[in-house]
């Protein structure tokens, strides 16, 4: 069956798409701009961004009742793959034990103007 997941504590989606979908025990979350849900706002440095982005991906997982480790892939979007060592020092912050497989991709441009925007998908 599937589920809509939300939490006030990650920012709203910015179009007609979910903060996540939960079907059959596995969770799809769409891409995490760094928008800090309080104060609408995005940090400057990719390490602040990197930061919130993956904050606003824990919230998710919190809400549905997962936690990082629970993560099996995430698609990291950068608007400078130059940023990817400072990218990926923040990242492995959060992915310390079972690390989820990954995809990291140069794009053009981001909504908002963001440095990164990552989206991920848990399993129970």
């Amino acid at each position: 069956m599937k589920k809509i997941i939300s939490t006030s504590k990650a920012p709203a989606a910015i179009g007609p798409y979910s903060q996540a979908i939960e079907l059959n025990g596995t969770l799809f979350i769409s891409g995490q701009l760094p928008v800090n849900p309080e104060t609408g706002t995005m940090p400057e440095s990719i390490e602040e961004q990197t930061r919130q982005s993956l904050m606003n991906i824990g919230a998710i997982l919190n809400e549905a009742g997962l936690t990082f480790s629970d993560v099996v892939k995430t698609t990291v979007l950068l608007a400078d793959i130059n940023d990817f060592a400072k990218m990926n020092a923040v990242y492995a912050e959060f992915f310390t034990e079972l690390k989820p497989a990954r995809a990291c991709f140069q794009v053009a441009a981001l909504p908002k103007s963001a440095k990164i925007e990552i989206e991920a998908v848990a399993g129970k």
